[in-house]
């Protein structure tokens, strides 16, 4: 798994650095102290994952995270910051990041990186139990519009709690390659772009 990691304090990035390079699969490309850094290393590298702080100087976690998915839709973005903020949180949700976790949560970065590496989405336990209250929802959303039958709907809700692919097919009796369709189906009729999207849509149509 290749890593960059960003952040605009020195001693951070290090202990990340040395930290993540204990494991023999993870490989730190490159380190960076801000937004610009991480877009001009996110083009030069192309990472598994790109670990980045949010609040720096020049250009922040959060526009840096919107220039690079604007230029490659896939980026696999962890976001890692000391704040809780809630405008961050929604900002991090709607723009496509993969992930949001505090700092101080050390002993989370290593899984969630795998986790995104995988496929998944993750935010720590803190951030999860806000993400309902953040989003502004809609009542009594017909999905049939979208042509979204009662399967992709329990998808849906499955995939916003953050069960992975394979969770999904344990909980309905599918094939995993069954679940991976479904989701695609999903995306195509909702137009939306990735896991993330999907969540958000969730919560804001709940």
């Amino acid at each position: 798994m290749k890593i960059v990691i960003v952040d605009d304090d020195c001693l951070v990035t290090a202990a990340l650095k040395t930290i993540l390079e204990v494991n023999e699969d993870v490989q730190v490309l490159a380190t960076g102290s801000d937004g610009r850094d991480a877009v001009c290393l996110y083009a030069e590298y192309k990472p598994d994952v790109l670990l980045m702080d949010i609040r720096m100087k020049n250009m922040n976690g959060l526009e840096a995270s919107a220039e690079i998915l604007k230029a490659d839709a896939k980026a696999n973005i962890l976001l890692l910051t000391t704040f809780l903020d809630d405008e961050y949180i929604v900002k991090a949700l709607r723009l496509g990041a993969k992930g949001y976790l505090l700092k101080q949560d050390y002993a989370s970065i290593l899984p969630a990186l795998r986790a995104v590496y995988s496929g998944q989405t993750v935010f720590g336990q803190e951030i999860v139990s806000k993400i309902p209250d953040l989003i502004q929802k809609k009542e009594n959303f017909d999905y049939s519009v979208c042509e979204i039958n009662e399967k992709e709907k329990e998808i849906i809700r499955l995939v916003a709690n953050g069960y992975s692919n394979k969770e999904i097919a344990a909980e309905m009796y599918l094939g995993e390659g069954t679940v991976r369709n479904y989701l695609s189906a999903i995306l195509d009729k909702l137009q939306l772009r990735d896991r993330t999207q999907v969540a958000v849509f969730y919560y804001k149509h709940r």
